[in-house]
């Protein structure tokens, strides 16, 4: 059975860290019970959200189609670039897709547009659930302020490992 991914997505304050942080630059997959397929297992691993709970439910929107963007702070130390493929984990740390960079840009919080929270999926996709829901997220993580510096990032999906709904490399 694998470890729970807070065994390995941890921050120093015991609590899972950032979207975007957490596993990035680590490459934990010998420690999973699924194997990311070989072609895939040089790419990085993160895991969206700040719980095992947000983080599997994220990761269904992306397979979805219907989460397609997503934010970090700036300051996080692993940021992506477009055209670079990341292996997402689910809650439990188990590769779940492959998702691929399209378009990576820096924005103050207050300058986050309805097209980017539509894009991020979550909710009723509109500006104001996408603030209230990020006050809340970057908040827990004590990092929130209304000016701070985000960076957005665009994705696509590539492929689904397992038994999810799309299982096809693209």
């Amino acid at each position: 059975m694998a470890e729970p991914i807070e065994k390995h997505l941890c921050s120093g304050s015991g609590q899972l860290a950032s979207p975007l942080y957490r596993a990035k630059g680590r490459r934990i997959w010998k420690n999973m019970s699924k194997p990311i397929p070989k072609r895939y297992q040089h790419l990085r691993t993160f895991a969206f959200g700040d719980s095992p709970e947000l983080a599997d439910e994220l990761l269904e929107l992306v397979v979805k189609g219907i989460k397609t963007a997503t934010c970090s702070t700036e300051d996080e130390p692993n940021t992506s670039t477009p055209g670079e493929r990341w292996v997402v984990l689910d809650g439990r740390g188990e590769p779940r897709c492959v998702i691929e960079s399209t378009e990576v840009e820096y924005r103050r919080f207050d300058e986050i547009d309805a097209a980017f929270a539509y894009d991020e999926g979550e909710g009723d996709r509109s500006l104001a659930y996408w603030r209230s829901a990020h006050r809340a997220y970057f908040g827990r993580l004590g990092r929130f302020s209304e000016d701070m510096m985000l960076m957005c990032e665009r994705f696509r999906l590539v492929e689904v490992f397992g038994n999810l709904e799309r299982t096809k490399p693209c």
